[in-house]
């Protein structure tokens, strides 16, 4: 027998998810514009939220931040170390060669999460700890993802995004225009930021170009380097970087594959 969700227990997990996502100091208002759930709906999430332990609210900035209680959410969930682990070393050895950060990223049901990155010394408008959640549809990291991963996963991601009304899954409901975008990271071979991305989480000030990390066989995750728009232009980006991006990139899928027992 095939049960309907439970979409309270859903919209409470959305709430934490963007809580999450706003890295402490959340207010309604940003809980409301990546969930597009409805305020009051948003009050009563918190308040269960805060009940259970999860969440704490700052009472002079009337923000919520997540508590430690969330880490136990997570004890079992041991693969992004594994493969963060063995990208490590030669994602540090990148950033001393190019100048620029970068993450590494696995597909995580709805998101691309963050398991790596290079960006520790940035300035906080610019750091994302290894955790992060990154949209699939408006990040280099899964743009890349999305356009080389197996039709089968694609499709699937899909039709969940289309049933979320999150702004973040929009996109999904645009076959046409969706389609013809990952046709031209095909093509190109790499992706790159939404501009609108872009401009509400960077200020417009930084941009991203991002490639899969793949062999032959699989596709395990993606990549990406991130650069300030003012030192230079999109195409001059492209052709500075992305040959380097993709030979660390199939770097990094070898070592994968030699340690796929390990990841699984």
């Amino acid at each position: 027998m095939a049960y309907q969700p439970v979409i309270a227990a859903l919209r409470v997990l959305d709430v934490l998810a963007a809580i999450s996502k706003t890295t402490g100091n959340a207010t309604v208002g940003e809980i409301h514009r990546l969930t597009a759930l409805d305020k009051a709906t948003i009050v009563r999430m918190l308040t269960t939220l805060a009940h259970a332990g999860y969440i704490v609210r700052d009472s002079d900035s009337r923000t919520y931040c997540v508590t430690g209680k969330t880490l136990q959410l997570s004890v079992g969930y041991n693969r992004h170390q594994a493969i963060g682990a063995i990208v490590s070393e030669d994602l540090a050895q990148f950033r001393q060669h190019i100048g620029w950060p970068s993450d590494v990223s696995i597909f995580d049901e709805d998101a691309m999460l963050v398991i790596e990155t290079s960006r520790e010394t940035e300035p906080m408008r610019f750091f994302r700890k290894p955790g992060y959640r990154a949209p699939v549809l408006y990040t280099s990291l899964g743009r890349a993802y999305l356009a080389f991963c197996p039709e089968e996963e694609r499709q699937a991601f899909l039709e969940r995004a289309q049933k979320n009304p999150a702004p973040e899954f929009a996109l999904s409901r645009a076959s046409g225009a969706l389609e013809a975008l990952l046709e031209n990271v095909r093509a190109r071979g790499y992706a790159t930021m939404d501009e609108s991305y872009s401009r509400e989480n960077y200020e417009s000030q930084f941009f991203s170009i991002g490639v899969p990390i793949r062999t032959h066989s699989q596709v395990f995750g993606a990549m990406n380097i991130i650069y300030l728009r003012r030192a230079m232009t999109p195409d001059a980006a492209r052709d500075q970087f992305l040959a380097p991006l993709i030979e660390v990139a199939d770097k990094l899928a070898a070592k994968l594959e030699t340690h796929t027992g390990d990841i699984a």
